[in-house]
């Protein structure tokens, strides 16, 4: 049976790290599913889903826990596929977040309270912080892939979002439907 496997890896920023990690899923003939991983403050981040026959895992996660040696920690959830297609979920609607300010602190804490209140799942977040054009000073941009839960429409969630960026001092500059 093939079972689904979530990797996440920690280690200090150096080339050949995800070679490494590439070479250890081949070698117990894993398939390297999907993955998102950078590069923040000179460590190295990653999670990446993998599938492999179920009777390889446990040589999988030794050949992972190897890999502290050289520095790189990771973490392992497996579930089976058959699980995950025994529960389908239902058609998502996506939509689109950008949230742009003057950075200070609080402000992924207030649009996430905003996004849970409203059952909102975030599919993926980016943020950063950078120097203004105009004034140098530090500005913070986030942007969310979400996926709305049945019933909410995207035109209130904005309006609630809108609604916190006077206090945050931020600009709600994109609410729109994925694709749209």
């Amino acid at each position: 049976m093939q079972i689904e496997m979530v990797l996440t890896v920690m280690a200090s920023d150096r080339p050949g790290i995800v070679e490494l990690l590439a070479n250890v899923v081949a070698s117990y003939d894993g398939n390297w599913v999907d993955s998102a991983m950078s590069r923040l403050g000179g460590e190295f981040a990653g999670i990446l889903r993998i599938e492999l026959d179920d009777d390889k895992v446990a040589g999988l996660e030794k050949a992972l826990e190897a890999l502290e040696e050289d520095g790189i920690s990771t973490s392992v959830r497996k579930s089976t596929k058959f699980a995950r297609e025994a529960n389908p979920a239902t058609e998502q609607r996506k939509a689109y977040v950008e949230v742009v300010g003057q950075d200070h602190k609080g402000i992924v804490r207030d649009v996430s309270k905003v996004l849970a209140d409203n059952r909102v799942n975030v599919d993926e977040l980016r943020t950063r912080v950078f120097e203004g054009s105009m004034t140098g000073e530090h500005m913070f941009s986030a942007e969310a892939d979400i996926v709305l839960p049945e019933g909410l429409e995207l035109e209130q969630l904005c309006e609630q979002l809108e609604d916190i960026a006077g206090d945050l001092m931020v600009d709600v500059k994109m609410c729109s439907i994925k694709g749209k």
